[in-house]
């Protein structure tokens, strides 16, 4: 066990010391400045000139949300056509089927958004070219859709007033050639070597070590696991995900795994310090985020290590852990750091079932998800962490009695309606789309039992993981519920839409319109935001709005059953 615990250390000590520099490069070619990529701009010229895209035209935020927006409705178009007509599309040499329409909806949309729910598996419900040409396709463009979004903000920050905060088209671009493209392959080639299949070929027939003959799922996994890590995706190729031994077949690969899916959303957090010529203030956001994650994961290795009581009374030997629904390969540690690495970021990947945790484990998976501002995705985690700041500025300035400003700009009604309109949606969504599946289930037991195994307080806390899941757009699941049905399709779906881009939206509104306020310096009484002391606001208004909206229904769920193991 004590090796188990220092490779979590230098798993996770590993990934900040690699986000660091790569916080310091993502400021770097955000601002424009000269890099050790540069190479790549004629390549990047050449996309635009095809798309005719002037990428040295400043967009208003407006245009930049106008831009992401009609972009991600092609993507919808082209991910729906695919899906649906996949079993007659080439690249299937398993012949697997064309997803049924509510189907497709919800993968096109869950793909779409960054948050890769999967109410398939994935050897049986997508063929290779549906994964490498639509789901492949849309983990990189909407991983960048997302860095994109955040660079906006940045850019509406800086000192001084804006009306221009750079061009969209720029950044996505960069964010795919310059950031998520090399890391990605550099997972991928890791995996490669590790083990991993990339290939194109059908299924092979195996005889396993008891006798049994199974055909084994192959194709270009490798390509599809390393951005689905990097950009925070987390879209399985393989049905149970990174459980799969092709899909994370050694410990190295799974510390490389798991150290990819936080590597970019812990260096965006200091990227954003770097950019504004303020490094105190990203290392600010990087340590609220990290003490609330660390908040959530150090209790959660505990419990999974030490077992579960209900089944130790039962004589079972539990020295390696809580062991049910993990891989012995990888033990009861390296599964509980994954657990909360995965949920308090949008990348939903998994190497063990989140269904068979401990109790109190898979409350604190859920409160990852419900927080969602601790590290979060892509580009994304640091615009919710955004709104929470707009919050903590405006508290901190009534209690002290003074206007509130952040970094020189005020905070005024319309900033505040809109940054407690998007912290207030998430449980909104979460909360109402629970209650009317457990409404559903409680009025129709016998019509919707094939969806619900577990008719107790798990499988109220499977019905909300399912929504907390899409809200946050993480995509991981209980897997004890069946959710491939019309009204799981459709609620999810619609759910994602609404969690992924209102909370883009929002962000973006009230940086624009603080990019318009005439800039003021600073002065003896101006609030200092890159201090431990407003740290210690912000974290307490993450969880004063986030966690507690949720505690009534943890109460019912997660904590209830934890009381029936004693």
């Amino acid at each position: 066990m004590n090796k188990e615990l220092l490779g979590i250390l230098l798993i996770f000590g590993s990934t900040v010391l690699l986000a660091i520099p790569l916080g310091r490069y993502l400021a770097t070619i955000y601002r424009g400045d000269k890099s050790w990529t540069d190479f790549l701009a004629p390549f990047e010229r050449l996309l635009f000139r095809i798309g005719g895209i002037d990428a040295n035209r400043g967009m208003t935020w407006p245009q930049h949300l106008v831009a992401l927006l009609t972009i991600n409705l092609v993507w919808f178009g082209w991910a729906m056509f695919v899906l649906c007509t996949q079993g007659s599309l080439p690249l299937n040499p398993d012949h697997n089927p064309s997803m049924t329409p509510d189907q497709a909806f919800n993968t096109a949309i869950s793909f779409l958004v960054n948050c890769n729910l999967q109410h398939y598996s994935g050897e049986s419900g997508v063929t290779y070219f549906s994964q490498v040409f639509c789901l492949m396709f849309l983990q990189f463009v909407t991983a960048a859709t997302g860095m994109a979004a955040c660079v906006v903000v940045f850019n509406a920050l800086k000192e001084g007033t804006a009306e221009k905060l750079g061009n969209f088209y720029s950044y996505f671009v960069k964010s795919i050639t310059r950031v998520l493209l090399p890391l990605s392959l550099a997972v991928a080639l890791v995996l490669v070597f590790q083990g991993t299949p990339m290939n194109w070929a059908a299924k092979a027939p195996i005889v396993t070590v008891q006798g049994d003959s199974v055909n084994v799922s192959r194709g270009p996994a490798a390509a599809m696991i390393g951005i689905k890590q990097i950009g925070t995706n987390g879209g399985g190729f393989f049905g149970v995900n990174s459980a799969h031994p092709l899909e994370n077949p050694t410990y190295l690969t799974n510390a490389v795994e798991n150290g990819a899916i936080v590597l970019i959303p812990i260096a965006m957090a200091l990227a954003f310090g770097f950019y504004l010529g303020r490094p105190r203030l990203g290392w600010m956001i990087f340590g609220v985020m990290t003490a609330g994650y660390l908040l959530l994961q150090v209790p959660t290795v505990a419990l999974e290590m030490h077992g579960n009581p209900a089944i130790s009374r039962m004589g079972i030997d539990q020295s390696l852990g809580s062991m049910e629904g993990k891989e012995i390969r990888l033990g009861a540690p390296a599964s509980a750091l994954w657990a909360i690495t995965t949920t308090v970021t949008s990348n939903g990947s998994v190497n063990a079932m989140h269904d068979s945790l401990t109790p109190l484990s898979g409350m604190n998976t859920l409160l990852g998800m419900m927080t969602n501002a601790f590290y979060g995705g892509v580009g994304v985690g640091f615009l919710n962490f955004f709104v929470f700041i707009i919050v903590a500025v405006f508290i901190s300035g009534l209690m002290v009695g003074r206007t509130p400003e952040f970094l020189g700009k005020k905070i005024e009604a319309r900033e505040m309606k809109i940054a407690i309109l998007i912290a207030l949606l998430h449980p909104l969504l979460i909360l109402t789309g629970t209650a009317l599946a457990a409404h559903g289930y409680a009025a129709h037991p016998t019509e919707y039992a094939s969806w619900l195994a577990n008719p107790g307080y798990h499988g109220f806390s499977e019905m909300l993981y399912e929504f907390t899941s899409s809200a946050a757009n993480n995509g991981s699941g209980f897997e004890g519920l069946g959710d491939n049905t019309p009204w799981w399709n459709i609620s999810t779906g619609v759910v994602m839409i609404l969690a992924r881009y209102l909370p883009i939206i929002g962000p973006v509104a009230i940086a624009g319109l603080l990019a318009r306020k005439k800039f003021i310096p600073e002065s003896a009484g101006t609030l200092r935001v890159d201090t431990a002391t407003f740290g210690v606001m912000v974290f307490f208004v993450i969880w004063i709005i986030a966690a507690l909206a949720f505690f009534p229904a943890l109460a019912l769920g997660p904590l209830a059953e934890h009381f029936t193991l004693y």
